[in-house]
Formats: C-alpha cells, sequence, structure tokens
C-alpha cells in the first residue's frame, strides 16, 4: 500500500513468514538499525508489517533494498551489515535498472569448498566472472582489494573440477618494491617465494591443504614467476597473470603469446601501482590500446567501490587517486606555464 503527499511518501511492505522477518532484522534488530542509518526515512516494524515514510526517491530505494533483502532469505542467504551496504551500493549506484538485480549478484555462485562459498559481492565483480566465462583472454585491471585474483582463481579451480582444462598455471613477475632478488637470502626458489606466496595463500582458500602438494607435483597447478613462461606453448591450460603492471609491455607479448589450444588466459593488476624502474613502461598500461577491438578478449574495469576488504582500504584508494588528479593537474599547470614563459620571453 503506498500513500502520497507533495512532500513524503508512506509505503507498507508485509513479509509472509514469520521467520523470514526473523532473518531481516537479525539478531536484536541489528540489521535493521543499519538499514535505518542509510536513510533518512522512517522505518517502522509492527508485527510481519514494515512501513516506510520519506521522499518518494529515498521511499523507492529503501523498498527496493527490502525487496532484494527478502529475495536473499528467500535463497538461504545470512544477511549481514556487509550484504546490506553492498546491495545498497548497487542500487544507488546501477539505479538497478541494468538487468541485474544484487540478489541475483550476491547469491552467483563460483566455487563452494571447505564449508564457504565463494561469490562476486560487487556488479562489476559479477560482470569480471561472467567476462571469464565469455571469453578466452580477460583482463582484470582494479585496484587492490578488489577481487581480481581471488576470483579469477576461483574459476580456475572450478574449471579444473569441471575438468574443462587439465592444469592451473599461476604466474606474476618477480619486480620488487624497493628491494632487489640479488639482496634476499637463499637459492633463487627462496627468494621467487614471497613474489608468489599470495598466490599459495589464495589457494589453500579453495583446496585442501594436504591436496596442494600433490596437484603440483603432479603439474596439474603450477606457481612460477613469469620468465619461466619464455618459450612455451600451454594448451589445455587455466592461466592467470598477476600483478601484470609490472610486466614490460615485450613480457605481456610473450606471455600473451604463450596461449594454446583449449586454454584460457587471466591477466590482473593495478595501473595505479607500477613498480618498475623508471624509464620501464608499464605492458598493462599499453595493452587496451593494442588488443582493443580483436574478438574473444574482454577488458574488465574495477574501482574502489570494489574492494572487499577493510572500508578504510576503498577509502586510501580514492583518496590516492584524488592526490593522483591534483598532482598531475598542478604539472600540467606548471608545464603550459613554462611554455608560455617560453614563447614570450626575450632574449639577453
Amino acid at each position: 500500500m503506498v500513500e502520497s503527499t507533495q512532500q513524503t511518501t508512506q509505503v507498507k511492505i508485509s513479509v509472509p513468514e514469520e521467520h523470514m522477518m526473523v532473518n531481516l532484522l537479525g539478531s536484536g534488530d541489528e540489521l535493521l538499525r543499519t538499514v535505518e542509518r542509510s536513510f533518512d526515512s522512517d522505518i517502522h516494524v509492527r508485527g510481519n508489517e514494515i512501513t516506510i515514510s520519506g521522499s518518494p526517491e529515498e521511499t523507492s530505494v529503501v523498498v527496493r533494498l527490502i525487496e532484494e533483502l527478502l529475495e536473499l532469505v528467500k535463497n538461504g542467504t545470512v544477511v549481514t551489515p556487509d550484504a546490506i551496504d553492498r546491495t545498497l551500493g548497487m542500487l544507488r549506484s546501477s539505479g538497478g535498472d541494468d538487468g541485474e538485480r544484487p540478489a541475483e549478484v550476491l547469491t552467483h555462485d563460483i566455487l563452494s569448498s571447505r564449508g564457504r562459498t565463494i561469490r562476486p559481492k560487487t556488479l562489476n565483480q559479477k560482470r569480471y566472472v561472467d567476462a571469464i566465462d565469455r571469453h578466452t583472454v580477460v583482463f582484470g585491471i582494479g585496484p587492490a582489494g578488489t577481487g581480481k585474483t581471488y576470483l579469477a582463481m576461483a574459476k580456475a579451480v572450478k574449471a579444473l573440477q569441471n575438468k574443462q582444462v587439465n592444469r592451473i598455471i599461476l604466474t606474476r613477475p618477480a619486480v620488487e618494491a624497493g628491494e632487489r632478488l640479488g639482496f634476499l637470502p637463499g637459492t633463487l626458489y627462496e627468494k621467487i617465494d614471497p613474489y608468489l606466496r599470495p598466490l599459495y595463500d589464495a589457494l589453500h582458500d579453495m583446496l585442501s591443504p594436504e591436496s596442494i602438494p600433490k596437484l603440483m607435483s603432479a603439474g596439474t597447478i603450477e606457481v612460477a614467476p613469469l620468465a619461466y613462461m619464455r618459450g612455451r606453448t600451454l594448451n589445455d591450460s587455466f592461466i592467470i597473470l598477476d600483478e601484470a603492471q609490472n610486466t614490460s609491455p615485450e613480457q605481456m607479448k610473450m606471455f600473451l603469446t604463450r596461449l594454446g589450444f583449449g586454454s584460457k588466459i587471466v591477466v590482473t593488476g593495478d595501473v595505479t601501482q607500477v613498480d618498475l624502474p623508471d624509464g620501464t613502461s608499464s605492458g598493462l598500461r599499453t595493452i587496451e590500446n593494442i588488443l582493443y577491438g580483436i574478438d574473444d578478449i574482454g577488458f574488465c574495469r574495477l574501482s574502489s567501490t570494489d574492494v572487499v576488504r577493510h572500508k578504510l582500504v576503498s577509502a586510501i584508494v580514492d583518496a590516492y587517486g584524488r592526490y593522483d588528479k591534483q598532482q598531475n593537474g598542478s604539472q600540467g599547470a606548471r608545464g603550459r606555464s613554462a611554455i608560455r614563459s617560453g614563447g614570450t620571453g626575450t632574449s639577453g
């Protein structure tokens, strides 16, 4: 039921089952308070009825949020404050009119393993995993914490389990931020291990720890630095290149041309965190201009709104983005000033 005046709209939603209302409101109405903090509208619960009063625009968003949360409850998904924030973010960013409901995104199972299910948490993450399904080569570009590598690895493990590929190959360039391999102690493998450790950590989230050494010794899973890919043709494989912003254009070309029959490549990286020496361009920064328009190659961009780590990570990413924009703007202004000075100066 909807009642409207010029300033306010009142909407009533009836929840059909008591247990759905309990799961929707949360323990001690925790989830209800999370929703209330996000809006200026008045939200009241009485029995199995939720009444929302506020501006027409905001009331519409509250209603759609509750409808999406009810859909999550129906699907057996535990509603959490984070799920509410994610759902609301999708509704506000897209208007919800792009054909993909937040409830569909948050219940899209990629991989179930070790008692947990890996799912996308944002609309862009859903589009990213869909692109991996549709294309042979996919580039996932975005800041730290957006799930680029983690989701790609979940898709790789799923493809291996479904026998769509015979092996998984995980690789990264061994480029260091402020250190050089030669100064690190140990053998070559011990020197390289810190660069590959994040890939091992993700594997341990998705496979039983005792199975990983067996799969690696059998060659079913290979974790190796990028230099080890040279000269190979990789057939029937799911290949992930992580931290691709630290490849040179030549290394990127070398890697992409390893693609063999029955294989899939996912390249991930953050073009704002390049650790290459000064004067070396990033292969990830130039690749879209080179490959744009080629069939079966997809580019997916993620942003700070897709960060799934601590909320501060998203704020930090945005702050650095603003700082870099200001720095580039001031440098551009100084350059233009120098050009004007040079053009109007007089010789002594």
